[in-house]
């Protein structure tokens, strides 16, 4: 079996995948930011970066670092992971990332496979589907750092890189391995070193799961994951801390302003406005994780949210500008976590790509254990932080059910 190292552009993503690693039987531990040291007892390693947003050479320099590392730790497959709404700007970052570990592994093509239909995200004609909608029909046109108008991807793949892009349609893929193989030759023998590929539901998985079983190098999201052959049996097992949840949504998604106005009807709950968090960001954090303090030591689960419709998101955007209303949001969200960890809270559930980097670096966190999922492409994480358990659950803005903040602990 090969070892696995994956290089995730963001924090959700990499817990997002290390769960539907663990679901195939596979020990898996993901590292903040490029490992310096490894478990030896596992399977595949996931290296959490914060690549999606900034500048393609910065993006390439950090994965490459990263895939250099776990190439030295014995990890002889790489994947790298992005979001499976293709979150990216119109310069890249995953077709100039997915061009240097084209590079760095020698492969001679790949695929770019984001589909994870077990969360409602398809491919058909090489045009990516959120639920039934388009992508640019989907709540991503309005994402306020990524925003996705644009549902080819083989046009925006084409755009990105500097290799020829393909697709492999579904009627090839369900007319079964062998079909799909004499497709791919084809493709490969036209100078296509990059294969968008289709996928509609799990059984489209496992066909292409088979056919690239053999390449060094695959891209795309995780759901691909789920469709890996099973190699033990063992469930996922970590250590859970005591105590109430703190639930810190940073994303405007629709998903998460959708249980976040579920949440409000039965958890004590705060709105830190993005202006005080410009203005006055001390004394509102402060604020915040007073108030936050007297609920938990209650007993209770507290959810701090920074927005709960669009109009307050484009309010703050028009006043600080989005960059300044993002950086405002994510150091005020890693800022209540330091001070509410350091008061003796253990558990956190972390909405948003960004808020999650920011809040797992603030808390000093270096390496997660992947636990137990909560929804598809969500799962409780253990860390260690001032040698006690921690639990994390760190969740792409767009993936959960509407009780998520209500019903995550259940699990543990």
């Amino acid at each position: 079996m090969s070892r696995l190292g994956c290089v995730a552009d963001d924090f959700t993503g990499a817990t997002d995948l290390g769960g539907n690693l663990a679901a195939t039987g596979r020990r898996v531990v993901v590292t903040i930011g490029p490992p310096d040291g490894i478990p030896t007892d596992t399977d595949a390693v996931v290296v959490a970066l914060k690549t999606r947003s900034v500048p393609p050479d910065d993006a390439v320099a950090a994965s490459l670092d990263a895939h250099r590392r776990l190439v030295r730790a014995g990890f002889d497959r790489t994947w790298f992971k992005y979001c499976s709404t293709f979150d990216s700007t119109e310069r890249g970052n995953i077709g100039p990332v997915t061009d240097a570990l084209l590079e760095a592994t020698g492969a001679s093509w790949t695929i770019a496979c984001p589909a994870f239909p077990a969360n409602g995200r398809t491919v058909y004609q090489g045009h990516l589907f959120v639920g039934d909608r388009l992508l640019s029909e989907s709540g991503m046109r309005h994402h306020p750092l990524t925003p996705m108008t644009d549902p080819d991807l083989v046009r925006v793949m084409g755009a990105q890189t500097r290799h020829r892009v393909g697709l492999l349609p579904h009627a090839v893929l369900r007319a079964g391995e062998r079909a799909v193989r004499r497709h791919i030759d084809g493709l490969v023998t036209d100078g296509v070193r990059v294969v968008v590929t289709d996928t509609l539901d799990g059984d489209d998985l496992v066909v292409i799961e088979r056919v690239t079983r053999h390449l060094p190098l695959l891209t795309g999201g995780s759901g691909l994951a789920l469709a890996l052959p099973h190699v033990r049996s063992a469930a996922a097992r970590i250590r859970t801390a005591p105590g109430p949840m703190a639930v810190l949504a940073g994303s405007v998604s629709d998903t998460t302003r959708a249980q976040i106005r579920h949440a409000r009807t039965s958890l004590p709950h705060r709105l830190l406005s993005v202006r005080e968090l410009v203005e006055t960001p001390q004394r509102a954090v402060t604020e915040a994780a007073n108030w936050a303090v007297t609920h938990l030591e209650a007993g209770r689960d507290v959810l701090l949210y920074t927005a709960d419709d669009r109009a307050q998101v484009r309010a703050a955007q028009a006043a600080h500008g989005v960059q300044g209303s993002a950086r405002a949001v994510e150091r005020a969200l890693a800022h209540c976590a330091r001070e509410l960890a350091e008061r003796g809270v253990r558990r956190f559930l972390v909405a948003g790509g960004e808020s999650s980097g920011a809040v797992v670096e603030a808390l000093g966190v270096t390496q997660l254990r992947i636990g137990p999922a909560v929804a598809p492409g969500v799962c409780w994480t253990e860390a260690t932080r001032d040698g006690h358990p921690i639990n994390l659950a760190l969740k792409s803005g767009n993936f959960g059910t509407e009780n998520l903040f209500t019903t995550a602990q259940d699990v543990l």
